[in-house]
């Protein structure tokens, strides 16, 4: 990057910024990509995993931000069907649910028609009894019945991670660890970038025609850095999940209910072995990399889901994992409840040329990816005449291991190999297409074929693969954001983080002092997940994220 000058430097590589990247490079245009963290080490790998229509959006009357995220679905579930695949949502009503029935049947059946009936499947309402049939832990008293609707689920980190690929693939330069330091102007327009390389801790300076500011929760940050007297343009909200043992709730399906503390729509989501609860909508200014869970917001989840699971009875000691994110909305004129706060996006260009895209939501960043690139085409074209193509094939070229018609073809491709049948759905599930790559490495050698922690059905080729071929240089890459350990394993695998630093430490170079270090920072990851329990040593706490009543909290279980 620092050699040759860029058309166009995307700085951030969250889900918007990799969107950016891939649909520029599909059109031509020289582009490099960078991120002072990992590939959607941010907000995009601390998402609800959800890729929908935002059904909850229709009330606030946002039909056209619905209509766009619907067709969005239908093409995520297209080219990438590994990472974004159909999932069954219950919808229950209780007597005296904010969303009462008839008002739940409207909102489905325009749901539904905004997909131009194209969803995975059309909805369709539900008596008790057959919600009782498909959720049999779910409150049965004051139950009137509800519905089953469709929207999709994915996995946002290795989706993220796939755009970045797909934009290499057609040419872009991509690095992540880098530090934006400043910007250099000449003649008032940005032209240089001075940035810091955090891995070998070397300053370069990037030449791009064009700069892109895609940094999501940091946008204003960066905007300050440009100008400094540049107008914040984003309300951050802090979303919050909890996974617990699926076996606690018992769920079969997603279940989308309605918070009896504030009366926000929630999700009860199931994640293999694990369910996953969220999400909050809270105001937060801290920093976005210190956004964590408070006990405030552990709680809040907890009796909400105890509310519809009584006999689940779920405790702070329950969870598994915790994971917050910074949303990037844009800031209302007047004052409303964060849940209220459009998800719709702006694109901003500065007084010298940065342009900054702020705002959205996971599910429709290839078409706000394309909007930034039409804005930088048309630069291009006044700049030196270029025909530049006025789209990108993003909607129908599938992302890197999406070329597949039908997984179940390739789990048993992986069986017959070997490997256990979890560990051949995980594999196709994270790799698609590409998962000849990481079985290669383990037929080669048998080592590698070893779960990286018992029970869980992740290898160690895939470690091997991740530094090879997807830019994972720390322990932190591999275990949060390439393979999910961090997140679905009881004690975040503490006791095996010392074998898999000698193997990574192996791989990359790793001298004693680089090890220890790694270690160091993964103990961090786990301490920021787990912070509510240091809120809770002196007892439960008496505030919760969101307007609304609230009941008296159980005591704490001890084991």
């Amino acid at each position: 990057m620092a050699t040759d000058p860029v058309d166009l430097l995307v700085i951030g590589a969250g889900i918007n910024g990799a969107g950016i990247a891939r649909d520029a490079a599909m059109r031509g245009i020289r582009t490099a990509v960078i991120d002072k963290g990992d590939f959607g080490g941010g907000t995009s790998s601390r998402s609800s995993r959800l890729i929908h229509g935002g059904l909850r959006y229709l009330e606030m009357g946002h039909f056209r931000l619905v209509f766009e995220s619907s067709r969005e679905r239908r093409t995520l579930l297209r080219i990438a069907p590994h990472l974004v695949w159909p999932r069954s949502f219950i919808f229950p009503v209780h007597k005296g649910s904010r969303v009462p029935r008839w008002k739940l049947a409207a909102g489905l059946t325009l749901y539904d028609l905004l997909a131009l009936f194209r969803n995975v499947r059309r909805h369709r309402m539900l008596s008790k009894k057959q919600i009782l049939r498909a959720e049999p832990n779910l409150r049965s008293r004051g139950l009137l019945g509800g519905a089953r609707y469709y929207d999709a689920q994915c996995d946002d980190a290795r989706l993220t991670l796939a755009n970045i690929k797909s934009a290499h693939a057609h040419g872009a330069l991509a690095a992540n660890y880098v530090l934006v330091n400043d910007f250099d102007p000449a003649d008032g327009t940005v032209h240089r970038v001075r940035a810091t390389d955090l891995v070998n801790n070397s300053s370069y300076t990037i030449r791009a025609r064009f700069v892109v500011n895609a940094t999501g929760p940091w946008s204003d940050k960066l905007r300050a850095k440009d100008n400094a007297a540049a107008a914040p343009v984003l309300r951050r909200t802090k979303g919050v999940h909890v996974t617990v043992d699926r076996r606690r709730l018992g769920n079969n399906e997603a279940v989308a209910l309605t918070s009896p503390i504030d009366g926000r729509v929630m999700f009860v989501i199931p994640w293999g072995d694990l369910t996953y609860i969220g999400t909050t909508d809270t105001d937060d200014l801290v920093d976005p990399e210190d956004a964590h869970a408070t006990a405030d917001d552990v709680i809040y989840l907890l009796r909400s889901a105890n509310a519809y699971y009584p006999d689940a009875r779920l405790q702070p000691d329950d969870v598994i994992s915790t994971w917050a994110g910074i949303r990037p909305l844009i800031a209302p004129r007047k004052a409303t409840d964060p849940s209220a706060v459009s998800r719709e996006h702006r694109i901003i260009e500065s007084d010298s040329g940065i342009i900054s895209v702020v705002g959205g939501k996971l599910t429709t960043f290839r078409a706000m990816a394309a909007e930034v690139v039409d804005v930088v085409a048309e630069k291009l074209r006044k700049l030196d005449g270029r025909s530049v193509p006025n789209k990108a094939g993003t909607d129908s070229e599938p992302l890197p291991g999406g070329d597949v018609q039908d997984l179940s073809v390739l789990v048993q491709h992986v069986v017959g190999e070997g490997l256990t049948v979890q560990t051949a759905e995980h594999l196709v599930r994270a790799y698609g297409s590409e998962t000849a790559a990481v079985l290669n490495l383990a037929l080669a050698d048998p080592t590698l074929a070893e779960p990286v922690v018992p029970g869980h059905p992740a290898i160690r080729a895939e470690l091997i693969h991740a530094m090879r071929r997807e830019m994972a240089v720390t322990l932190s890459d591999l275990l949060i954001r390439r393979t999910h350990i961090f997140w679905e394993v009881l004690g975040h695998a503490v006791p095996e983080t010392p074998g898999i630093v000698d193997l990574v430490g192996e791989e990359l170079g790793w001298d004693g002092s680089r090890k220890a270090s790694e270690l160091s920072s993964y103990l961090k990851e786990i301490q920021d997940t787990m912070a509510f329990r240091d809120d809770l040593q002196n007892g439960f706490p008496r505030t919760t994220p969101g307007p609304g009543p609230r009941s008296e909290v159980p005591p704490r279980r001890e084991h």
